[in-house]
Formats: structure tokens, C-alpha cells, sequence
């Protein structure tokens, strides 16, 4: 029994070694999972945040601190104009903002309420509920330390929230956006990742070859009945809110970069299996490294520029701003240009691939 035991032991052993995909599959997708799950976490903080203190009294200055404090506000501007903080949060550069009225100071001097404007980005419900349970949090500090100097104090402070985009707190409004971009990568990807691959399993690539067909020609056949397949799953299931056309050229750049990364995938897989199980390693860290699940703030350094070179992460953000905040170009200028520079590499790697082959 040993000895067939290490007889095959040894013959498996070798089949893994030789076999990279098995082993890459073997070994990196559990790795890949454990550090995920791991590291992620789920708490907001470092939310990019906006004050607009139009009081800039001490006692605005103490409550900026205070704010500053929990850890989940990473204030990137004070400012005094309203319109600041919308515009920053409809752009996406922030999902918070806090308005300290003027009086202010005054209001709480002389034992008046006084209330502070919470604005917060509704298209993430995660970001939402920390943010608000956060400055919740702050203000019921500051009270129970005034009710514990006079009882007769009442409640001098209070946050008045308006969630902007998704007032309701619908679930779907959050997720489908997200879910959008995801599904047509899985869709892109998996479909143009077969294409080359296909080719030779058939015995059809020496006629490909052959033929006088230019590389990035050859390129552009395979992906664009794919490319026109995903736009009109697209334009069939998802209601659009904001610019059609923006949208539109977004998604055209989008799947173009998952197109180009699915045929660059099939010129290097030998197998069709092989190819799918190197498209299946993109999907883990394109879920939940985007943002499309988890804020990204929450994660360590290294998984945020791992996020940031992912195409899925720019759509994600794209989608929901064009989808729920009506945001324009002009605010999605770097993710627009995170996606062009993406599509423009691999296309280049993919032609390059393709042309090696033709040759």
C-alpha cells in the first residue's frame, strides 16, 4: 500500500508541478480568499469628508476635532460655501459632508439648540449608516457631557441627516449599479477569453493564420460582436438616471478593456479550461476589491492599489455616479481616464500577442 501510495503521490506531485494552472488554482485562489476575507473590513473610516464651518468659532473647531477623531471622517476640506460639499460628493471625490451653520457658537452659548446639516452619499448604504452613526455618536458625546454638567441643559446639539441620491435606503439602488458593471465583466471576459484558445483546440488557427488578416483587425473581429452582445444587455436591464450618451462611451471603453483582457488571456491558455480558469481568478479580487461590496477605505494599502488597478473598480464608480448621482464627465474624468489607459495597455499587449502568433 506505501509504496503505490508514493508511486502515485509522486505522479501527482509531478502532474501539479507541470501543470501551472492547477497549482496557480490550487494555491492562490484559497490564498487569495483567506486574505480577503481576512483584511477587509467592513467598518467606514477615512471617508472623504467636507466641512463647511460657517461659524469658525471655537466651538466649530472643537467639533471638527471631535469629528476628526472617530476615525471615520478624513477631512479633505473646509470650506464655507454649501455648494462646495454637494458638488465634491456628487463627483465622488467625497461621501460626506457636514455643514456647521452660522450662530453657531451663539446658539450653544446662550443654551439654544443648535443643529449641524449632515450630507451623505446615499449611493453606498454602508458608507451611509457608519457616516451618520458616526456624527451621531459625536453629538450624543457633547450632550451627555453637558447633561452631565447641568440636567436642566437639555440637549443643546442635534444632526439633521439628508441622504442624497437614495433617500429611501434601497438596497437595490446600491447593489444593482455595481452588479451591472460585474456581470458584463464575467460576460466580456469569459466569452472573448475562448476566442483564440477555441482556435487551436479546432484546428482552425493555421487557416486563421494563413489568411492576410492584420493583428489588430484579427483583434477587433473577435471582440466586437461580444462588445455589441454586452451593450445590449446593458441597455435592456439596467434603468439609466443620468447621461445616456456619457454612459454609453463609458461602457464602450469598459469592454473594450475586458474584451482586449480576455483575448490577451486566450492567446497565452493552451486549453480552453486553462483560459477559463485564469478568468476565474480575476472575478474574486474584481467583487470584492472594487468597491462594488465593500467600502474601500476599509482595506489595507496594498488591496487598494490592487482595487485601483482593476477595470471593475472605475465602472463601479461610473455606474453609480452617472446611474444615482447624475454625474458628469467633468467628475468621472479620472476613472474615465483610469479606463482608457487600461484598455489602451492591453490592447497593445493583446496585438502584440496576436502578432506574435502571425508571424
Amino acid at each position: 500500500m506505501m509504496s503505490s501510495f508514493r508511486a502515485v503521490f509522486r505522479k501527482e506531485m509531478l502532474h501539479v508541478r507541470r501543470n501551472k494552472a492547477i497549482a496557480y488554482l490550487a494555491v492562490m485562489m484559497p490564498l487569495m480568499q483567506m486574505t480577503m476575507y481576512g483584511f477587509i473590513d467592513q467598518t467606514v473610516h477615512d471617508e472623504p469628508t467636507v466641512i463647511v464651518d460657517q461659524d469658525r468659532s471655537v466651538q466649530s473647531r472643537e467639533f471638527i476635532d471631535q469629528l476628526r477623531a472617530t476615525k471615520t471622517f478624513a477631512i479633505r476640506e473646509i470650506t464655507e460655501n454649501p455648494r462646495v460639499a454637494r458638488t465634491e460628493i456628487v463627483a465622488g471625490r467625497a461621501g460626506v459632508g457636514i455643514v456647521i451653520p452660522p450662530y453657531f457658537h451663539d446658539d450653544r452659548a446662550r443654551g439654544t439648540p443648535a443643529k449641524v446639516l449632515v450630507l451623505i452619499d446615499g449611493s453606498d448604504n454602508i458608507v451611509a449608516s457608519g457616516a451618520l452613526a458616526a456624527v451621531n455618536g459625536v453629538v450624543s458625546n457633547q450632550n451627555l457631557t453637558v447633561f452631565t454638567k447641568d440636567a436642566r441643559g437639555g440637549m443643546p446639539l442635534s444632526a439633521q441627516p439628508i441622504i442624497l441620491f437614495n433617500p429611501e435606503g434601497r438596497t437595490a439602488n446600491f447593489i444593482i449599479p455595481g452588479l451591472v458593471a460585474v456581470i458584463l465583466q464575467m460576460i466580456a471576459i469569459m466569452l472573448s477569453a475562448g476566442s483564440i484558445v477555441r482556435e487551436r483546440e479546432q484546428g482552425t488557427m493555421e487557416q486563421l493564420l494563413v489568411t492576410p488578416v492584420d493583428p489588430l483587425g484579427l483583434m477587433l473581429g473577435k471582440v466586437a460582436p461580444y462588445m455589441l452582445l454586452g451593450i445590449m444587455r446593458f441597455v435592456f436591464q439596467v434603468p439609466i438616471r443620468g447621461n445616456l450618451v456619457l454612459l454609453f462611451g463609458v461602457m464602450i471603453i469598459y469592454l473594450s478593456a475586458l474584451l482586449a483582457l480576455g483575448l490577451f488571456i486566450s492567446t497565452r491558455a493552451k486549453t480552453q479550461q486553462e483560459a477559463q480558469q485564469q478568468v476565474q481568478m480575476m472575478f474574486l479580487p474584481s467583487i470584492f476589491l472594487s468597491g462594488y461590496l465593500f467600502p474601500l477605505n476599509g482595506m489595507p494599502l496594498p488591496l487598494q492599489v490592487i482595487g485601483q488597478i482593476l477595470p471593475t473598480t472605475h465602472m463601479v464608480a461610473v455606474m453609480r455616479g452617472i446611474v444615482l448621482r447624475d454625474a458628469g464627465l467633468s467628475e468621472l474624468v479620472p476613472h474615465v481616464l483610469a479606463l482608457a489607459v487600461f484598455a489602451v495597455a492591453m490592447i497593445f499587449f493583446s496585438v502584440r500577442r496576436v502578432s506574435k502568433i502571425t508571424v
